[in-house]
Formats: C-alpha cells, sequence, structure tokens
C-alpha cells in the first residue's frame, strides 16, 4: 500500500501530523466535543471523500457527497493505530487524484456538497482543513496564526466554503430579519457578508466605511468557521453588543 504523501501539495500535512502525534488521542481540542481522535477521523474522512468525488469526475461520473456519519462511521470503529494509517492511506490517495486532475481544466465546476467546487479546490480544502483543524489541536501557537493568516486561507473560506459556513447560523433568523456585517483585516480586502430567512451572500470587497469588526486575518479565518481565539482583544467592534452578537451568531461554522 502506497502510503506517500504529496508534502509539496499539502505542505500543512506536517505540522498537523506532528500535532496529533504529539497528544493523546483522547486529548480535548478548540473544536467543541471534538478530542484528537475525532479530527483524525473527520480528516480522515474528508480526505476520502474529496478524492472520491474528484476521481469519479475524472472518469466521467457525477457521484453524491456522502454525508459526515456515512464516511466517519466506519472509521470511528477503528483502533487508534488503524485509525492513522487510515488517514495515511486516504491523504496519498487524495495527493495521487489531485495530481491526475492537474492534467484537466482548472475551472471546471465538480458537484460537491450541493453546490460546487473548481477543480484545484478539492486539494485546497483539505489543506485548509489541515489548517483549521491543526489550529484545533494547538490552539494559538505562532506558527498556527501564520498559517490561518495566509490570504488563499480567507479567499478559499469565502469562496469556496462562504455559503455553507454560514447556513447554520442563517437558520436561526426569523422571517423578515437580516443581517448585514463588515469584517476587516489590516491590507485585506473585507470580508462582506449577509443573511436572512431566504439566503445568504458573502463576497470579498475593498474596505469601504465603517466595519462591523476588526482583528486579525487568522482570528477572521477563525471567526468565519465559527470558532474564536484565545484572546478576545484580538476582536474589535464599535456596534455594540446586540449587532455584535447577531453576527456572531450568524457566524456559527458547520
Amino acid at each position: 500500500m502506497n502510503r506517500q504523501i504529496d508534502s509539496d501539495r499539502f505542505p500543512e500535512w506536517g505540522p498537523f501530523a506532528d500535532a496529533v502525534q504529539r497528544r493523546r488521542p483522547d486529548a480535548g481540542t478548540w473544536c467543541d466535543a471534538w478530542t484528537v481522535r475525532d479530527i483524525v477521523v473527520h480528516q480522515a474522512g474528508n480526505a476520502e471523500e474529496l478524492a472520491r468525488v474528484l476521481a469519479a469526475h475524472l472518469e466521467g461520473e457525477a457521484v453524491a457527497t456522502r454525508g459526515f456519519e456515512e464516511r466517519e462511521g466506519p472509521l470511528r470503529a477503528l483502533n487508534d493505530a488503524d485509525l492513522w494509517d487510515a488517514l495515511l492511506e486516504r491523504m496519498a490517495t487524495l495527493g495521487r487524484v489531485a495530481a491526475a486532475a492537474d492534467e484537466v481544466p482548472q475551472d471546471t465546476d465538480v458537484a460537491w456538497t450541493g453546490r460546487t467546487m473548481k477543480v484545484p479546490w478539492f486539494a485546497e480544502h483539505m489543506r485548509e482543513e489541515l489548517v483549521l483543524h491543526g489550529w484545533d489541536i494547538t490552539g494559538d501557537d505562532a506558527a498556527a496564526r501564520a498559517r490561518l493568516a495566509e490570504p488563499w486561507m480567507t479567499t478559499h473560506s469565502v469562496v469556496a466554503v462562504g455559503k455553507p459556513l454560514l447556513a447554520k447560523g442563517a437558520k436561526q433568523l426569523r422571517q423578515g430579519e437580516r443581517i448585514e456585517a463588515r469584517l476587516r483585516a489590516p491590507d485585506t480586502d473585507d470580508v462582506v457578508l449577509s443573511a436572512e430567512a431566504g439566503g445568504t451572500t458573502i463576497a470579498l470587497a475593498e474596505p469601504e466605511g465603517p466595519p462591523t469588526l476588526e482583528t486579525d486575518p487568522a482570528a477572521r479565518v477563525l471567526l468565519l468557521w465559527g470558532r474564536k481565539p484565545a484572546d478576545p482583544s484580538r476582536v474589535c467592534s464599535r456596534v455594540g453588543p446586540e449587532t455584535l452578537g447577531r453576527v456572531r451568531g450568524l457566524l456559527s461554522g458547520y
């Protein structure tokens, strides 16, 4: 079995693997109710499903994306050593599929969880999962913050994952209720979002007018994914607790 992981394609793999192996499988994380083992299960399921859907597309087929329980259930039955082996094997497979996908038009849309993703986004999405869940394990160390702050992390979160990230929070809105927000970080585009019972929008836009909240790029990515930095002073706002609370409620992640 070839378990060679493409570290050039997935440069975030090494830090993630190191973070996992330095902790007990039952150790808690910053992802509520998940242990390190739960994160490994999730990552193995992510890698398997991304590879399965993209490989089917390369073969001229369209397959539905399986839900988390369907793809993660069998992994939860494995012991810790076999689970880690499963993650290695699935990451290696995803690397091979992503390499094969380099040969097809990169702007091709592929169906994924009720939306579409461009072909390169499949590998990029796994990279984002490694960064985000690596932070869940380590917390706000300098290296984790630097990876979160990479501009592509914000772009992928907004362009490839933005609407699903808002869907859970939007379900809490009352009929006729609308939320608009502008999330600002220094020297970058704002993340501009809106939500109402009928739908959501999220996009990058040049800074304009007063922001709803200001923070650094790493913390903004955490907020988009329903998380928050350990230091609350990294998030600043002058809109008042009611408006800020509604925005934070919208940003509740999957």
